[in-house]
């Protein structure tokens, strides 16, 4: 796990009673990944992923906002792939293409960064997972920060559902 955390950044750490492995299969197989991914209420119609160093991803979530449905997509590349241990990819809004949008077209706040970065640390400890979340160009106290807990109870939940199998 890493000392250093990026001012602007939403930094979360769970401990899940599941190995690194079975962790590592929920954000490197979409199948795995559509089953958590995103805040409460979304759904995750597109999920692709070329897990390795260089590799693209992209990824589509539906979600219903009091002005009705939405859709937001992001793309980005793999960075660093060390199976059970560390993944960073980087993430940028597109269309359902894979098409870069900016972030003031997406009605994000001026400032917003194009391009953030998502590293996920595993470490296994007596059959158990600590997970450590970074992503790293949202700030803490934002929408996206909100997203990223729902999201990681639903992975929570997942793995437990997943595990009693």
């Amino acid at each position: 796990m890493t000392d250093q955390t990026p001012l602007d950044a939403v930094v979360i750490e769970r401990t899940l009673d599941e190995s690194a492995d079975l962790i590592w299969q929920m954000w490197t197989e979409p199948e795995h990944f559509k089953a958590w991914y995103g805040p409460d209420g979304a759904a995750i119609p597109v999920a692709r992923m070329d897990v390795r160093v260089g590799g693209t991803r992209l990824v589509c979530m539906r979600i219903t906002t009091p002005n009705g449905p939405m859709q937001m997509c992001f793309t980005g590349e793999y960075r660093e792939v060390v199976p059970n241990q560390r993944l960073v990819y980087t993430e940028s809004m597109c269309d359902e293409n894979g098409n870069v949008l900016s972030p003031s077209d997406m009605g994000m706040p001026e400032g917003h960064p194009a391009t953030t970065t998502v590293t996920v640390e595993l470490q296994e400890v007596g059959g158990r997972t600590n997970m450590v979340l970074t992503h790293a160009g949202v700030p803490a106290d934002s929408a996206g920060a909100t997203g990223w807990v729902m999201a990681l109870n639903k992975l929570a939940a997942h793995v437990e559902a997943h595990s009693v199998r």
